[in-house]
């Protein structure tokens, strides 16, 4: 059990307004796992109030960004000395594998904030640009200001890094809201960002409700929202940004498409597709969970994702042998299954799994690998977000058609194509409107590249520069020749 009384606010750790506690249980065996304050409307306002002080009147905007590079950098120093503690604690409250904890949910974010630091250290935080004129124009790039970062519970540490770290190096103040679901390893990072010894004010942790990220989302003080979470409740975090005029990125859902061409390899597609989402039970927002093929190649491609989804060891997260975990909650169970049940009214053809719990896990919050095959693309488990370990297998009849199907979505957050032909598949990936793309694998999260989405996936990037680009502003300087 891990339990914190306080919240991370300003710098020191705080009693809460309310009494209100997040009690996180174990999506394995529904037992209790931990726990944690839930911040009000009150703690949100402290704050942003904190943050708004740190940012104005502070020195970490005011710094040379080597400063800001090498406080990061003693960030990631302490971050890796708790690497174990934070896979733990992840796997506890959200029924993550542990051996996927360690390699995805940490090491990776772990790796990402070195990594960001290096990409701030190449940044042009001031160049000249010559003018039309006359006289060069000087540009500056300078913190955007008060940002506030809400993080769902899927992925938690890699999305905070993700919005945090190049927040932090371009000289912002950041207020963290994580999800209700996910507070623990939230609040551990709390305690590594007070050891790294950053100024007052500059990160503060309120996990908090949805009702909590509306306050925040829609307060005065922020200057830029950070939001990933579903579609529909970022159209709504996007209305209350543009009441203020706030800046906003939002990273949205998913219905990403894996497109077999006709030379495809169908294992090759079928652990791609494995690898893409199935260490999170399919919980992740750019999984490959569309899978189309040729009609001619249908019972292949359906045969190969059968049987390698169906040997995914499903269990207990504490066993390191475990591939697949549990989903996080009840209610998201209940939803998978629903989809899973809707597909079998809608005529497709259930090649394995299920809505049962698999076998021997009556306990916990479980869903078996499921495959759908010969799915009509206008059915609803081809074109609605399932965020479970669902995927339906889609003919087409050529390689017009399957773009055209790949296109026919609301999302454009990923996808992948498969060939013998890698310029056929650039091609390909030319074609398909999505923000990110892959050839021959699932799309790797790199931390140089710009991840995000297009249409109903959001819009704005993170990582890479574009990633910093996101929390600057640029001031155009002109200077008169005397």
């Amino acid at each position: 059990m891990k339990e914190w009384k306080d919240l991370f606010i300003g710098g020191a750790w705080v009693a809460p307004s309310t009494g209100r506690r997040l009690d996180v249980i174990s999506p394995h065996d529904e037992e209790p796992v931990g726990g944690a304050p839930a911040a009000g409307a009150a703690d949100i306002d402290r704050a942003v109030a904190a943050a708004r002080r740190a940012f104005d009147e502070g020195p970490w905007p005011r710094l040379d960004p080597a400063e800001r590079i090498g406080a990061v950098r003693r960030l990631a120093g302490l971050y890796g000395e708790h690497r174990d503690e934070m896979a733990g604690l992840i796997s506890a409250e959200l029924g993550a594998p542990i051996s996927f904890a360690r390699r995805a949910q940490v090491a990776l974010p772990w790796s990402m904030i070195n990594a960001l630091a290096g990409v701030a250290g190449d940044y042009p935080w001031q160049e000249n640009r010559p003018g039309v004129y006359g006289p060069d124009i000087i540009l500056r790039r300078e913190p955007v200001g008060v940002v506030a970062a809400v993080i769902p519970w899927n992925m938690p540490q890699f999305l905070t890094v993700a919005k945090l770290v190049p927040a932090l190096l371009a000289g912002c103040a950041v207020v963290l809201k994580p999800a209700p679901e996910a507070p623990l390893d939230a609040l551990l990072l709390a305690e590594l960002i007070e050891r790294a010894g950053l100024p007052p004010g500059v990160v503060s942790v309120v996990p908090a409700g949805r009702g909590e990220s509306a306050h925040l989302v829609a307060h005065p003080g922020v200057d830029k929202v950070s939001f990933t979470g579903s579609t529909a409740a970022g159209r709504q975090v996007a209305a209350a940004c543009a009441a203020n005029l706030t800046r906003v990125g939002l990273e949205l859902g998913g219905k990403s498409a894996a497109i077999a061409l006709d030379d495809a390899d169908p294992a090759a597609v079928a652990t791609a597709v494995r690898h893409s989402g199935m260490g999170m039970a399919g919980q992740i927002c750019n999984a490959l969970t569309r899978v189309l093929v040729p009609a001619h190649r249908l019972g292949e491609h359906a045969d190969a994702l059968a049987g390698t989804l169906s040997a995914i060891r499903v269990g207990d997260p504490a066993d390191p042998e475990t591939e697949m975990g549990p989903l996080v909650t009840e209610r998201q169970r209940l939803r998978v299954r629903r989809y899973i049940d809707i597909g079998v009214r809608e005529g497709a053809r259930l090649v394995t799994g299920g809505a049962g719990a698999p076998e021997g896990l009556d306990r916990g919050w479980y869903v078996r690998p499921t495959v759908f095959s010969g799915v009509d693309p206008a059915m609803t488990i081809a074109r609605e977000e399932i965020f479970g370990p669902v995927v339906a297998v889609v003919p087409y009849r050529d390689e017009e058609e399957a773009v055209r199907i790949a296109n026919d979505t609301e999302y454009g957050l990923a996808g992948a194509v498969f060939t013998a032909d890698t310029g056929r598949g650039l091609d390909v990936a030319a074609r398909v409107r999505t923000g990110t793309f892959g050839v021959n694998q699932g799309y790797t999260m790199d931390p140089a590249a710009p991840f995000g989405g297009v249409k109903a996936s959001g819009h704005g990037r993170e990582l890479g520069r574009e990633g910093l680009d996101a929390y600057v502003e640029t001031k155009s300087i002109s200077v008169a020749v005397t």
